[in-house]
């Protein structure tokens, strides 16, 4: 699933139709429990899930799957250049990084030529309405540009939940500065069949405002950064 919406990976084929993954090396970046690597694998890839927490990972574990998991920073991957086919993040990593460009660049190094990567996000829209599923939900309560974090912090004040905003034309920008081409952009409108409400998701938000955006790239041969990357923003 690439969302809430239950936009089904079978059914979008973002990442090349399913009988074309097998064999296929797949980095799944913020991989929570590898719930994406676990069907990337039965479909016949190899998949390597990644991420940055170890907790998460002993999840994975636990629920078993035969591919590696690895515990790494997503702004420094621990994998030799071009070691990759294909890579994707489900709500993985790049809302969580203050430069996810510094990201991309490494998803690029790792990618073969002409790899692809998709990652989907919060819908940036989401940022300006009270994260409320019913009507209280549907007013703008913030500036849609305004880029402040959300942060939560414990009881010593220490940041135990960061969220970074980026509009739209920022995951654009961050796309094309981390040396990707942007293929598609993916709205998922809210299925007839989804029932479901919680937290900030219902159908009657997801019927009038999108709640995700996936971001469908592929590595760009052209103006490529150079060696060591390109300078920061």
């Amino acid at each position: 699933m690439w969302g809430p919406e239950g936009l089904d990976e079978v059914e979008a084929e973002l990442l090349g139709p399913p009988e074309e993954l097998k064999g296929q090396d797949v980095l799944e970046i913020g991989a929570g429990a590898a719930q994406c690597s676990r069907w990337l694998a039965a479909q016949g890839a190899r998949p390597v899930a990644l991420d940055i927490s170890h907790r998460q990972l002993q999840h994975a574990l636990r629920i078993g799957g035969g591919f590696p998991l690895v515990c790494a920073d997503a702004g420094a991957l621990p994998f030799a250049d071009a070691s990759f086919d294909l890579a994707c993040s489900a709500y993985g990593a790049l809302p969580f990084v203050a430069e996810p460009v510094l990201v991309l660049k490494e998803v690029r190094r790792v990618l073969r030529p002409g790899g692809r990567f998709v990652f989907s996000v919060t819908h940036p829209i989401r940022w300006a309405f009270p994260d409320e599923p019913g009507p209280e939900g549907l007013s703008v309560s913030a500036s849609y540009f305004d880029r402040t974090p959300y942060v939560e912090q414990d009881e010593e004040g220490r940041a135990v939940y960061v969220e970074h905003h980026r509009t739209i034309g920022d995951r654009v920008r961050d796309v094309v500065a981390g040396g990707f081409r942007l293929v598609d952009l993916v709205e998922p409108e809210w299925p007839a069949w989804n029932s479901s409400e919680w937290g900030g998701w219902s159908p009657l938000r997801g019927n009038l405002i999108p709640g995700t955006a996936i971001f469908v790239c592929e590595r760009s041969e052209t103006g490529a950064p150079p060696a060591g990357g390109w300078g920061r923003d």
